[in-house]
């Protein structure tokens, strides 16, 4: 297949082994019967014809047409799917058809009909001509930081000329059906993606449609309502791209790995844990583009409150002692304390605190947590009684000190008494023994006395 272009712009014609279609004297025969054109060319059929040559039959109308209405072939004059773009050329029996402005929805089986005033004296050429109108296409590849754009369609022009835009704007030293370019890809996010175009010249108005990067995606939830746990939730991305794009999406502050590669991303059962920051990254071939961030905020009711007591250690009768308790809830929870048995609250708030602590404020005490979504509780047990322990456990210890130097007192003095009483045993003893078995002490009892005397006698003088 190929082209030739003329001054009125893009002809497009295909040349082949001529056609001949006739019967008994009928007959037509077409240039081409196969053409492939360019959305926006102009496209030129021709054929000739003859039919059983008669000095009273002659031609009464020839047409061309690719519908039957009734039976009846559809003149394509009459055909509003053409109008004002038709021309029919009819001379010497050489018949011509010029479409302009051919669009997809020419593509068709064109045929040429005669009419003459001879009995039965219709013809129509068969199978016609086939005319495929095709749109030109930016075809895209990349390597590495290089882009490969090609204009391509399944015509082929012969000795064709392209001219290639870029955002609009004429480059005007690409005449060639491809044209590369280099950027760094992550950078495109940062910036407006260009647009690439190409067109035929001769037919510079009809060009291809463009191919740019994606644009900023537009990211939205559903239902926009309040999203409460355990409903289903759909978050959408879409973005302006051609080629078309590619989605990802991530969660902010997770890991980086994809939740999915789809323009939704749905949750079927929300969870607490789902509530967050989501963003879309969309891309192709000629850019990439992240969504500015959406979030989900999931409602629920109270988790099990935890429970705790400061301080943690024994209480001491008298001592300040402060409960807190904290749940997980959105929207957050409110908090009131109950004593068991005690209908009316003792405190409301995360903490509660008892600044003199006695013996009637032990029992279980509750800590409830409410909102809009539910209400969770948690018991906590006091007891008193520690503190008196300790004031036992020291009066014991005084005592058994106190007792144990009485002890050690008395002990000392029935050893001094015992080693007294030891003392004046022996000096009876030998009295005894001197007076009835130990002559010995005898003597010694008399220079005793005589010493006695002496010094007796010395005081006198």
């Amino acid at each position: 297949m190929s082209f030739t272009a003329a001054a009125s712009g893009l002809v497009v014609f295909l040349l082949s082994v001529q056609v001949i279609q006739g019967q008994s004297g009928w007959g037509v025969t077409y240039t081409s019967t196969e053409i492939c054109a360019v959305t926006g060319s102009t496209v030129v059929m021709s054929c000739s014809y003859r039919y059983p040559s008669s000095r009273t039959y002659y031609v009464e109308r020839t047409f061309w047409f690719t519908k039957e209405k009734d039976g009846e072939p559809v003149d394509l004059r009459s055909d509003s799917q053409y109008a004002g773009r038709v021309q029919y050329s009819d001379s010497n029996n050489f018949c011509t058809l010029r479409i302009r402005d051919v669009r997809e929805s020419d593509s068709a089986d064109y045929k040429f009909s005669i009419i003459t005033t001879h009995p039965g004296g219709s013809f129509t050429g068969s199978p016609g001509v086939t005319l495929s109108v095709t749109d030109l296409q930016v075809q895209v590849s990349r390597s590495g930081n290089w882009v490969h754009l090609k204009c391509h369609s399944s015509c082929v022009l012969r000795d064709g000329r392209y001219l290639w835009y870029k955002n609009g704007q004429k480059i005007q030293s690409e005449t060639s059906s491809s044209y590369y370019y280099s950027y760094y890809y992550y950078s495109v996010n940062f910036n407006a993606p260009d647009d690439y175009s190409c067109a035929v010249r001769g037919n510079e108005n009809r060009r291809s449609p463009s191919v740019y990067g994606p644009k900023l995606p537009s990211v939205s939830v559903s239902p926009s309502a309040e999203i409460e746990e355990g409903r289903s939730v759909t978050l959408s991305c879409s973005s302006d791209a051609n080629p078309a794009a590619n989605y990802t999406w991530y969660k902010e502050n997770g890991n980086l790995k994809p939740l999915s590669e789809d323009p939704q991303l749905v949750f079927s059962s929300l969870r607490s844990s789902d509530s967050g920051q989501y963003q879309c990254t969309v891309y192709n071939k000629l850019g990439m583009k992240t969504s500015k961030s959406i979030s989900i905020d999931v409602k629920y009711g109270p988790k099990l409150p935890s429970v705790s007591v400061s301080p943690s250690a024994e209480i001491e009768e008298g001592s300040s002692v402060t409960l807190s308790c904290s749940s997980d809830a959105n929207p957050a929870a409110n908090y009131t304390w109950y004593k068991e048995d005690e209908d009316s609250p003792k405190e409301s708030g995360q903490n509660f605190t008892i600044t003199d602590f006695r013996s009637e404020h032990s029992g279980n005490y509750c800590c409830v947590a409410q909102n809009s979504r539910g209400r969770r509780d948690s018991t906590l047990q006091l007891t008193v009684g520690a503190g008196n322990s300790r004031i036992t456990m020291t009066i014991i210890r005084s005592t058994l000190v106190v007792l144990l130097l009485i002890y050690v007192i008395l002990l000392n003095l029935w050893t001094r008494k015992k080693k007294a009483l030891s003392s004046t045993t022996e000096a009876h003893d030998p009295v005894e023994i001197e007076l009835d078995s130990c002559p010995e002490y005898e003597n010694v009892s008399d220079t005793a006395a005589q010493t006695e005397d002496t010094e007796e006698q010395e005081d006198l003088v």
